[in-house]
């Protein structure tokens, strides 16, 4: 038979709305309460139904995650976060592709966000960092959270990102400590606020090492794995070579391996590669990648726990909805060593 939340109710003592406001995650529950009914809803099984949760109230317990390019690693690595945490919180999570180059992508965010009565919404950047979306959003009154926000969309919602700046930092100073003086720079796409603080951490490495920057050993790419192998291509065409390059992410350092591998310049014998993200494609490169592990998928969970905080819609812009989670660096044979 069915388990219904009255069973719940009275295998722990108490009313159906405690038990409500417990699988709301909502405040105002005694901490033992909340424990015992977490223990019977264990032990019975019980699941609620969305359906009859979005009828008896004004909320759908529907929550959109937005990307531009939702079949990307980084996408998908977001999407299991985000997906499992949901599933704690019983909540229903929807995947949505959205262009900002169509015309019609206002009317299309209205239609997803009205007839899906949207509970919230997460932004991957560069989405997270486009004004006129958020202002878009804020109208249709959908509460979101931006991931990897740029200064202006920080103020406004809760945010989850690392500090992308000092990680970049953080990895050319190893390739510095490794010997290399000559370090090519592939910045990401201008549309990304990541690009620019990725390539101010490179710089400030730079010149706290007291290193100038070769003439030509900054190019740009769009974060693709082709864009990768064409400044890769350029900036081994150089003489003489720069002995490392460090790639803005993955895919556009596994295009630079491959620019390498077709001039026959062995990585990391004579050239030293470092990328960032740690997508799937850097631990399956050959050899693997050195890169910044940002925490994707808990960064899509974390987004999760401030969009279903009882007091988030309310209160959006508080302090205590601005994550930043912790990186690391990975070292890989791409540059020489197993770890660093």
């Amino acid at each position: 038979m069915t388990v219904t939340i009255k069973d719940v109710a009275a295998r722990a003592g108490v009313s159906t709305k405690t038990v409500s406001r417990v699988m709301n995650c909502e405040q105002h529950v005694r901490p033992q309460v909340r424990e015992t009914v977490t223990r019977v809803v264990a032990e019975l099984g019980y699941r609620p139904n969305a359906y009859a949760r979005s009828l008896s109230s004004a909320r759908s317990y529907l929550i959109a995650l937005f990307f531009d390019d939702p079949a990307s690693g980084y996408a998908t690595a977001m999407q299991r976060g985000a997906l499992a945490r949901c599933r704690e919180r019983h909540y229903h999570l929807v995947v949505q592709p959205l262009d900002l180059a169509t015309p019609g992508w206002v009317d299309e965010l209205a239609e997803t966000a009205l007839s899906l009565r949207l509970d919230g919404a997460i932004l991957a950047p560069p989405l997270s960092q486009n004004a006129l979306l958020l202002a878009q959003l804020a109208m249709l009154q959908v509460p979101f959270v931006c991931i990897s926000p740029d200064d202006h969309a920080r103020t406004l919602a809760g945010s989850v990102e690392i500090d992308e700046e000092n990680a970049a930092f953080d990895m050319t100073t190893r390739l510095i400590a490794l010997g290399h003086r000559d370090i090519g720079f592939i910045e990401g796409p201008p549309t990304h606020a990541s690009s620019g603080r990725r390539r101010a951490g490179f710089l400030a490495a730079m010149a706290a090492a007291g290193l100038a920057i070769v003439e030509g050993r900054l190019t740009g790419g769009d974060f693709s794995f082709r864009s990768g192998m064409e400044a890769g291509e350029a900036l081994l065409a150089t003489r003489p070579r720069p002995t490392a390059i460090f790639a803005s992410n993955d895919d556009m350092a596994l295009g630079v391996s491959v620019a390498a591998l077709k001039h026959r310049i062995a990585v990391p014998a004579d050239l030293a590669i470092a990328g960032f993200d740690d997508a799937p494609t850097a631990r399956l490169a050959w050899p693997p990648i050195t890169t910044v592990r940002q925490p994707v998928t808990e960064m899509g969970a974390a987004a999760i726990d401030i969009l279903t905080a009882p007091d988030y819609r309310r209160n959006m812009t508080a302090e205590m909805y601005r994550y930043r989670l912790a990186y690391e660096l990975i070292g890989r044979d791409s540059t020489g060593t197993m770890a660093f």
